[in-house]
Order: structure tokens, then C-alpha cells, then sequence
């Protein structure tokens, strides 16, 4: 039956910030809200932050950091994530080679300046995850005392498929054993276009553990898919990890909302309200490449929860316009 709650969020508009992909929205104790994407230009990375939600769409961005004039972190600055860690600011991101593109590495910088807009970033290196294989898309989160990271990597015997791996970190830039296969493309819906699991976001909420990424190529195929795992299994061992056979979130013809993805969770000022956050075009066919369109949008809208089984429910990508205050 078609999912008839009203997932709008009222006084917010949609989309909510024009030409900004892979967003990523931190709420953190000091009272703002903090909001980074990928820039259309794929040259730096910024900030920008709002004691409100609503409020962020209308703050001036701070450049944080440049890409390299060439070599090693000299283009494709991609996917951006700021995470608060032991008393310091870090960044994940994910950068290319100017001499080889899709040289592409997951990357850290730490800023120790209470104040993220201000302070020295500096870099930490690249993540070793044992292969020097095309790899993106780091998002960190903590459980039970143990920090992991979750990341997408083309393995080395199959270079066309992007799997998404596990591991526990020893430090924010560095992991402790060996990386866990978590997830690779099997079903239609994660194969169109291209093989592809990327993206990863993580919620944990009443004794579940939600994590949410995206599949196929980044047209209007690009859709997310739910893991599921009990907060007290072991998150390093695959068979705790419960995979839906079907996707979760994708375009709707009726609303004109394409390719959502790339997604990431925070909720409203009062905590009440669970809310995702993702990108998505308003139009079905795209000119050339679609990494050359611009116009993945930042949108949001409101998480229900169901009764009986406790799954998220994100029903379809709400249509553009005003929201009801």
C-alpha cells in the first residue's frame, strides 16, 4: 500500500541547497548545525553552520581547503563528511590524481580548534585499506567503545563492481585489522548503469543499527539500500548484517524526483524528528556524462518509523516546492 504520511518538513523548502551532491549535515554539542557536500567544481571542500536547520541554506560557505595544483590530490574532491572525534574536527573526503583521475583515495584532515570554521586543518594522509584499488566514500561511526569505518572500494579481482567494506579504526586515520566485505551488488536494482554500492550512512536507533548507501550509476537508476544489524552483534563478521532485497528509497516518476542518494541522517531542534538528508535531480534524462550535470540538489525530508517491524520509512522523494509552516 502506497505510504501516504506527509514526509515534508515544514517552513524547509525543496530542494534546500542548490547544486551541492553527497551532503552531509553533523549536529553537534555545541548547538550548530554543520553542513558540507561536494562542490560542482570538485576543487575544495567547505563549511558552513546554523544554530537551525532551516538556517543553514542561507549562511555563506568557508573554503576549508584547496586541492593540490597537481598530482596527488590535484582533482575529483569529492564527498566530504565532518565528524567530531575525541576533541578534534575531522574531515573524510575522497580525491584524485591529475595525472590519473581515477586514482581515487579516501583522504582525512584534523582541525583541533573548538571552532571548525577556524583553526588549521591539516592533512593526515590517506586510509590504508590494504588494496591501492579505486576507493571512496568513508563515513566513521561509534559503538559499544569501538570506532569503525565504512567505506566503498573496487576489489582487485572484480575492478568493474564498487563494494561496500567494514573495518575498526585505531586512530581516526588509521584501521585495525583486516577490512570486512559488508555488501556488493547483486540484485537489478544495483546494477544498472554501473555495479555499485557507495555512500554509506549509519543510524543506530532502539538496538538497530540502520545503514543506508546507494546503488547503480548516477542517473535516474541511483537509488539507496538498507543493511540492518542488532547494535550488540559483531558488525566485523557479514552474516550479522541483514540486507534488503529491495531498495528503500528511489525516483519518483509522479513527484519528477530523480536518482536520490548519497544520503545522511540528523534530526530536527527539538530531537524529535528523525530527518534524511540526500540529492537528487528533478529531471529524468541527462546530457553526457552525469557526473558533469550539476544539478544534484540537497534535499531533505521527514523519517517515520514502522510500529511493527521498526524499519525506517522513507516513502517517495517529496515533490519541489514550498513547505507548510
Amino acid at each position: 500500500m502506497k505510504e501516504l504520511r506527509d514526509h515534508r518538513i515544514g517552513g524547509i523548502p525543496n530542494p534546500f541547497i542548490l547544486h551541492r551532491a553527497d551532503p552531509w549535515v553533523y549536529r553537534h554539542g555545541d548547538g550548530f548545525y554543520y553542513f558540507t557536500a561536494t562542490l560542482p567544481s570538485y576543487d575544495a571542500i567547505e563549511l558552513r553552520r546554523s544554530p537551525t536547520l532551516a538556517g543553514l541554506a542561507g549562511e555563506e560557505p568557508k573554503i576549508l581547503w584547496r586541492k593540490r595544483d597537481r598530482g596527488e590530490l590535484g582533482c575529483h574532491i569529492w564527498a566530504p563528511e565532518i565528524h567530531f572525534i575525541k576533541g578534534k574536527w575531522y574531515i573524510y573526503f575522497a580525491g584524485g590524481d591529475s595525472e590519473d583521475v581515477w586514482n581515487i583515495r579516501k583522504y582525512v584532515l584534523e582541525n583541533p580548534s573548538p571552532n571548525p570554521l577556524e583553526g588549521e586543518w591539516t592533512g593526515k594522509g590517506s586510509i590504508s585499506t590494504g588494496d591501492t584499488t579505486f576507493t571512496l566514500d568513508a563515513t566513521t561511526f561509534e559503538l559499544g567503545g569501538r570506532r569503525y569505518l565504512v567505506w566503498a572500494q573496487k576489489p582487485l579481482s572484480r575492478p568493474e563492481v564498487s563494494n561496500l567494506y567494514i573495518g575498526e579504526m585505531a586512530a581516526p586515520w588509521t584501521l585495525k585489522g583486516e577490512p570486512v566485505l559488508l555488501s556488493e551488488p547483486e540484485y537489478d536494482w544495483e546494477t544498472r548503469l554501473f555495479s555499485v554500492n557507495e555512500g554509506p550512512a549509519v543510524l543506530t536507533r532502539k538496538g538497530t543499527v540502520y545503514l543506508t548507501y546507494s546503488a547503480s550509476g548516477t542517473d535516474h537508476n541511483y537509488c539507496m539500500g538498507l543493511l540492518t544489524a542488532p547494535v550488540e552483534s559483531d558488525l566485523l563478521c557479514r552474516s550479522s548484517w541483514s540486507k534488503s532485497p529491495v531498495p528503500v528509497f528511489k525516483s519518483s516518476e509522479e513527484n519528477g524526483i530523480y536518482g536520490p542518494g548519497h544520503s545522511c541522517f540528523t534530526q530536527s531542534e527539538d530531537g524529535e524528528t528523525d530527518i534524511l538528508i540526500y540529492h537528487a535531480r528533478n529531471y529524468k534524462e541527462i546530457t553526457g556524462d552525469p557526473l558533469e550535470d550539476i544539478n544534484r540538489h540537497t534535499r531533505m525530508q521527514r523519517i517515520f518509523w514502522d510500529d511493527g517491524t521498526g524499519l525506517p520509512l522513507f516513502g517517495d522523494p517529496i515533490p519541489e516546492g514550498g513547505q507548510p509552516l
